[in-house]
Order: C-alpha cells, then sequence, then structure tokens
C-alpha cells in the first residue's frame, strides 16, 4: 500500500448540505480524517450549518466561524463570499458543489496553484475506472480539476476508513459489557438469547409496511432500532400513532425503539452492535460495510431507474464470493426493498442465509482496504500532481 511522505499541510473542503446528512457526513470524515490521522490543517466550508449540526452536536450553527474537533468550520454563506480568503495547497470540491468564483479566481491568482479536486459521488460502476483522476481544464483560468472517484476497486478512489476503526470496532463487539452499557443509554433491555437487532435508517419507502408485518410474524423477537429519518412517517404509518424516543412500541414478535439524532461516532457503534443493518446513501453504506454485519442498502433514488444500475453493479461486487442461494437472497431482498415491493416472503427466506451472509461481513472490509482507504490514495494522488 502506497503511502504520501510529505503531504500538502493545507487543505480546503466545500461542502453543501443535500438531503440534510449525506454529503456533510462525507465531507466531515474527510475532514477529521485528514487532520486527525495525517496531522494537517483543514478548513471546512459548509454553506447549513444547522443541519451539520445535528451530526455534530457541540457545533455552534450562529457561529460564522469556529474550531471543532481541531478543524477550522467556516460558514459558506451563498453570496459575498470573502474576497481576501488565501487557498489552501489543496482544495476539494465535494461532489460538484460549485466553488464561488472569487475562489477561483484566487485560486488561479497563485504562484503555485492548488491541487483542485471534484471529490465524486461514491460508484461501484466500472466505467468510473475510467474517469478517476482524469483532469477538467477550467474554460476561462489556468486550473485543471482532477476528478476522484470513491469505488470498490484498486483502480478507484477506495472508501474512507479511519486507521484505528477496525481494530476499534473489533474490540467493541467482543465487549459485552460496553455492548450492555450503549443499550441501557438507549433503554433498551438485555438481549433475549435468540433475539435479533436490526437498525432500520433508510428513505421513504412502500415496502415498510410488509417488511414490519413480516418481522411481527418471526419465530424470535426482533428489536428494530429506528434512527431519525425520513422512514420513520412510515413507521408510524403501520402503527396508528407517533413514535416517541424512550417508548418502545410492540407489534407481535416485533418491538420498535424510535431513537434520539447521534453523532456519527454513536451511529458507527450502533452498526457495530446490530445483527442486521438498514442503510441509506453513501455515508452509511461505507461505515455499514466497516461494522463487519449483514447489510441490505437503499441507494439515492434517480429519474427513469439509473440508480438500479449503480445498485446492481455493488451487489454483483459485495456478493461475488457468496453461494448463489445467498447471492440470489441478498439481491432479491435489496431490490424488492429498493422497489418498494412486497417483503412479505422476501425476509423469511433472507433470514436463512444469515449465517453464512455473517461470514461474508466479516471478511468484507479487509478486501476493500488492500489498497488502502480513500484518504490514502488521495495523498498519493496529490502527491502525483505536485510533481
Amino acid at each position: 500500500m502506497l503511502t504520501s511522505t510529505h503531504p500538502p499541510q493545507r487543505w480546503d473542503i466545500f461542502c453543501r448540505v443535500i438531503d440534510n446528512f449525506g454529503d456533510i457526513g462525507v465531507a466531515w470524515r474527510l475532514a477529521r480524517r485528514l487532520a486527525h490521522d495525517f496531522g494537517l490543517t483543514v478548513h471546512l466550508w459548509v454553506d447549513d450549518l444547522v443541519s451539520f449540526a445535528r451530526i455534530a452536536p457541540t457545533l455552534d450553527p450562529a457561529l460564522q466561524q469556529q474550531w471543532l474537533s481541531g478543524i477550522s468550520i467556516q460558514h459558506w454563506p451563498d453570496s459575498n463570499f470573502p474576497v481576501d480568503v488565501q487557498p489552501a495547497e489543496v482544495v476539494i470540491e465535494a461532489f460538484g458543489c460549485r466553488l464561488p468564483s472569487s475562489f477561483e479566481q484566487a485560486m488561479a491568482a497563485q504562484t503555485k496553484a492548488p491541487v483542485w479536486i471534484n471529490l465524486e459521488y461514491l460508484s461501484a460502476e466500472t466505467w468510473i475506472e475510467d474517469c478517476h483522476g482524469l483532469p477538467s481544464p477550467h474554460p476561462r483560468l489556468a486550473l485543471n480539476k482532477y476528478f476522484f472517484f470513491p469505488g470498490f476497486t484498486p483502480q478507484s478512489g477506495g472508501l474512507l476508513c479511519e486507521s484505528y476503526l477496525l481494530e476499534q470496532r473489533q474490540q467493541w463487539q467482543q465487549d459485552s459489557a460496553a455492548q450492555a452499557a450503549f443499550w441501557q443509554r438507549y433503554a433498551l433491555p438485555a438481549r433475549q438469547s435468540n433475539e435479533l437487532r436490526i437498525s432500520l435508517f433508510a428513505y421513504e419507502n412502500q415496502a415498510v409496511s410488509s417488511l414490519l408485518s413480516s418481522w411481527a410474524g418471526s419465530k424470535r423477537p426482533i428489536s428494530c432500532l429506528l434512527p431519525m429519518g425520513k422512514v420513520v412517517a412510515d413507521v408510524e404509518a403501520v402503527l396508528g400513532q407517533t413514535l416517541v424516543v424512550g417508548e418502545p412500541q410492540q407489534l407481535g414478535q416485533l418491538r420498535i425503539h424510535l431513537l434520539p439524532m447521534v453523532d456519527q461516532d454513536s451511529y458507527d457503534r450502533l452498526l457495530w452492535s446490530c445483527d442486521l443493518n438498514f442503510v441509506r446513501g453513501e455515508d452509511s453504506l461505507v461505515r455499514a460495510q466497516w461494522a463487519a454485519r449483514p447489510l441490505i442498502w437503499q441507494i439515492y433514488p434517480q429519474d427513469e431507474g439509473t440508480h438500479l444500475i449503480k445498485l446492481q453493479a455493488f451487489l454483483a461486487r459485495y456478493c461475488a464470493n457468496l453461494s448463489p442461494a445467498t447471492h440470489v437472497a441478498i439481491q432479491q431482498a435489496t431490490l424488492h426493498w429498493n422497489q418498494g415491493t412486497d417483503m412479505g416472503e422476501i425476509w423469511p427466506a433472507l433470514e436463512n442465509h444469515l449465517a453464512s451472509w455473517q461470514l461474508h461481513s466479516q471478511q468484507w472490509p479487509q478486501q476493500l482496504l488492500q489498497s488502502g482507504d480513500l484518504a490514502n490514495r488521495l495523498l498519493c494522488f496529490v502527491d502525483k500532481i505536485r510533481q
């Protein structure tokens, strides 16, 4: 695995908050990875500090500039961007958020132009390998912007993972006392011997009713841990009542617990502690893979079903080393969930494969990290550009 020996010390990351938490979740994790694990100075520009504060509770949305976890957080105004800002050595434009024109001009005015990276959305599609690292010349200024594609192969930008994370996760999963204290924090009782604990973080989904009904009729008790999110309204519609944090609701064998909004580290521990995780979008998908637990991904829906092509590309990679029967069960469950179709018969078939799926989930993270994580690959790419 290649590493950068002398990375640039100053980095700017620009992010616009979309869909509340997804884009800022990735940008915040990257900022922390660069600052904490590599000792770099990071300035994170964010347009919506109120939404940002929901995953970083110690952030003060009223402040235009503040330090949080050793990172400079700057409010990115919709207009009148400060003209005296000096660009850092590396500038990351998260997910094509378009930098302020005055800032682009400031980059071009530097004696040595910054390395300008467009951090793209995650994809398992093969075409990204041909586009990863390509330059895009600015139409008016003497600047190049380089495309950096997160992905699942050595020819892509990889996935973001802190240097200590897998060891910390393994220690957590072996520490029953720490997990018991975690559950107690959210007023959950101790696990029953044959109980399944499932986290459900999702967009709106018409398949919720059939999935909950299947869980309610299960042969063993199931606890559904429900983080704050868009799917909560669908669950409430099934129950016919409003959910309240700390007041679980019973539906047959199913017990539903609404969780309060938590920070990123607490969400990681939720994923580590469950037997199966339903996740949505990009950030929670990546974190669910490091959890070494079975997962069902709900990809962000796009017009004309384009997202389903991306989903199939992920499933092909994720399930490649599984038995044909387990592969089919996971694929069918994931597609039914993403298309909002009946999960009634899908769940019992899927449950039969949890043991082999769990073994695969434990091996999967090491496969993804053989060529380094996204931050390592990003630093090496920046070194190459600067040379």
